[in-house]
């Protein structure tokens, strides 16, 4: 019973900290490890899921190590919210919404207070779950001089396939001010994302594909998947005498390292040139102090130090070289045997870890045995290595660590390296799933991406940008009068053409007044009603050109375009970014995640596109090229204004309707269009007649009876 729950509290820690070095010590042995795979397994049976439940829920929170996901269990909500038991659940917005509706003691105007606070309350408790999440795993998952570095005072992202740094590059979703709130930085703000595409969608916009590398054979169902290619292996031009050992597996890192120590230190002895690949910064520093320590001269290749990296590789094959290099090493640069290197038996790669990716692994053991040369390659392989602790065949270890497997033993065997390259496969198998999903969700984005920058190119590269002004316009007035019954139109029912007629007044009566009753869209149809519509609002836009700077007014309307298109595309991408975040939940409600992404996505964009060409419609209306443009504009309206009606507005005056009339070139009176007279107070020159009072004209009847019978009561 003791033993159970022994097990059960390593259980724990495998939950709550699957990277903690003294559980990673207790794994290596045998009957600790036989235990808890044992145990491991039973809660993760349908029978044992209370008491599962009951040991997560024991913790603060939990770390998905392999799914790279955080969470707080329920009694670390209530650690960190004790006054709130409902500050980590998410509220129903749409159910709230129909409460809120359902009271009728409310007015309109509290309904609608309440409906802020909910909609306020559920983005507090939404950026509060998301918040404590990236920090649990900026703590729990990212550690430093492995994922990321710090140098002078910023948090810099290690790629983890070259291991070369990426200036410039922060994660997104506050996970970068998550970390950076780790090491005690200063937290940068939040950065936002002005465009983005996926690399396979970016390759797929070239018309013809090709390639050459020496390590895509292991790809080769993923590029025929994704770009309908094939791999073709090309022999080498002169046969590859690379002798690849078999791997070394040892129980633990410290008795790993202690073994490339030996070997490499054997090897140094005899002058032969020694690169050591490590996976991550940090053991690379590791391996430095080890060897400054047996004093032995060496050059150490990483993300703190990558200046030197050519100069640093091609030296790697001198006589008695000793490089350690992370997975940067050798690109692009040939690493030349030295005078006397290949009697000694050429380069000797030795890997102190197996890469995630296959291809990784080949890269680096490519680095000897060039063009016919010599070489020697060695992998070293230990149980706490994170590829052997999360995708290893459990079994065939645990099988393995049952014999006499002592801390200071080490396996060779085929079976081993069978073993290893299958974990490999799994990760490469799961990491292409992830990159296939991710494609199909930027598949549905990559068409509207598609019809933006169609819009925004077509409009830097018109010569008359007016007209895709004019376009979208039309395309707003298509949409706005699709929502408006065709019956409408031809049945007299005109409810909604007042707000229509606001929208266009909304649109253009900044400047020129544009306006319409609803009584001339009657009899109309929806394409005839648009024309209508349009004409008037063409004809208010070409007068308004003709106050603005001839050799300016195309810039200015480019820059209404690209300006409306920029701001709500980068709007449209932070939101999906948020979608693509939270769909996944739907699946738990029997929904594909992928089906609803697509539905959302459709809505979000039209929305998008119909607040994009808005805000062009009046965008083009309500700027202008310069501030001398702009009040020659008001300087001509307030003239128009002061005029006494439209006959003192001459021959060539401006209909409002039909546009400027003679083409007069120059900004005067006549060029700017028509504006009602300002409404005056009415002064009587007589008193008030009443209604019953006889009538004034001298009919002898009543007022009401006579001259103002048309009077309104």
């Amino acid at each position: 019973m003791e033993a159970d729950e022994a097990t059960a509290k390593i259980f724990q820690v495998k939950r709550g900290m699957p990277t903690h070095r003294q559980f990673l010590r207790m794994m290596e042995d045998a009957q600790i490890r036989k235990r808890f795979e044992k145990f491991d397994l039973e809660m993760n049976s349908d029978y044992n899921k209370e008491r599962a439940h009951e040991l997560k829920e024991d913790l603060h929170f939990v770390i998905d190590e392999k799914n790279q996901q955080a969470d707080l269990t329920e009694k670390g909500r209530t650690l960190v919210s004790p006054n709130d038991p409902e500050g980590f659940v998410i509220p129903d917005l749409a159910t709230m919404y129909v409460e809120i509706d359902r009271k009728t003691d409310l007015s309109e105007d509290d309904k609608r207070r309440d409906r802020e606070a909910a909609e306020k309350d559920f983005q507090v408790r939404s950026e509060r779950i998301h918040t404590v999440s990236q920090l649990l795993r900026a703590y729990g998952l990212y550690e430093k001089d492995k994922q990321y570095v710090v140098q002078s005072g910023k948090v810099m992202i290690v790629d983890e396939n070259t291991g070369r740094l990426m200036p410039g590059r922060r994660w997104s979703n506050g996970l970068h001010q998550a970390v950076e709130a780790k090491e005690g930085v200063n937290i940068e703000k939040e950065t936002k994302t002005y465009a983005t595409i996926t690399i396979q969608n970016y390759f797929r916009m070239y018309e013809k594909l090709a390639g050459m590398t020496g390590t895509a054979e292991t790809e080769a169902g993923e590029f025929h998947d994704i770009y309908r290619l094939g791999v073709m292996v090309i022999p080498t031009h002169r046969a590859c005498v690379r002798k690849d050992w078999n791997d070394l597996m040892f129980k633990g890192r410290r008795q790993k390292f202690n073994k490339v120590m030996e070997d490499l230190t054997e090897a140094n002895k005899t002058g032969q040139p020694v690169l050591v690949g490590t996976a991550s910064v940090e053991s690379s520093e590791v391996f430095s102090r080890m060897l400054k320590r047996a004093n032995i001269r060496h050059t150490v290749l990483n993300a703190k130090f990558h200046e030197r990296e050519a100069e640093i590789v091609a030296e790697a094959g001198q006589k008695g070289a000793v490089t350690i290099a992370t997975n940067m090493a050798g690109r692009g640069t040939d690493i030349k045997l030295g005078d006397g290197v290949k009697e000694l038996g050429g380069l000797l790669v030795l890997g102190t870890e197996r890469h995630e990716s296959r291809r990784i692994d080949r890269q680096l053991r490519g680095r000897c045995a060039r063009q016919g040369d010599p070489g020697v390659s060695r992998f070293y392989v230990s149980m706490e290595d994170d590829l052997m602790r999360l995708f290893a065949n459990q079994g065939v270890m645990s099988k393995m660590l049952e014999k006499s497997f002592d801390d200071n033993e080490v396996l060779e065997h085929g079976s081993l390296d069978w073993s290893i390259q299958n974990a490999q496969k799994k990760v490469e198998q799961q990491n292409y799933s992830i990159r296939k999903r991710l494609l199909q969700y930027d598949d549905v984005l990559n068409r509207q991406r598609e019809i933006v920058y169609s819009i925004r190119n077509d409009t830097l590269l018109e010569d008359d940008p007016s007209k895709i002004l004019l376009e979208l316009v039309e395309e707003e007035l298509e949409s706005r009068l699709g929502a408006i019954p065709e019956t409408e139109f031809k049945a007299n029912q005109l409810e909604n053409m007042p707000e229509l007629e606001a929208l266009v007044a909304t649109w253009v009566n900044v400047t020129f007044p544009v306006s319409f009753k609803a009584e001339e869209l009657m009899g109309k149809d929806e394409e005839s009603a648009k024309e209508l519509i349009l004409e008037k609002i063409t004809n208010a836009y070409q007068a308004k050109r003709k106050l603005e700077d001839p050799e300016q007014i195309q810039s200015l309307e480019r820059y209404v375009v690209v300006n409306a298109a920029d701001l709500h595309w980068q709007d449209h991408l932070t939101e999906m970014e948020e979608l693509r975040r939270s769909v996944g939940l739907r699946g738990y409600g029997q929904k594909d995640p992928l089906s609803e992404y697509k539905n959302e996505a459709f809505r979000a964009f039209e929305e998008m596109m119909q607040a994009m060409r808005s805000d062009i419609c009046t965008g083009m209306f309500r700027s202008s090229t310069n501030l001398a443009a702009f009040e020659n504009m008001l300087s001509s309206l307030s003239d128009v204004a002061r005029t006494s009606g439209p006959d003192q507005s001459g021959a060539r005056g401006f209909d409002r309707f039909a546009g400027p009339q003679g083409g007069a070139k120059q900004v005067e009176e006549s060029d700017a269009p028509e504006i009602s007279k300002i409404a005056m107070p009415v002064v009587r020159d007589a008193p008030k007649v009443g209604r019953n009072d006889p009538c004034p004209c001298g009919s002898g009847k009543k007022f009401k009876r006579c001259c103002g019978s048309g009077v309104a009561a």
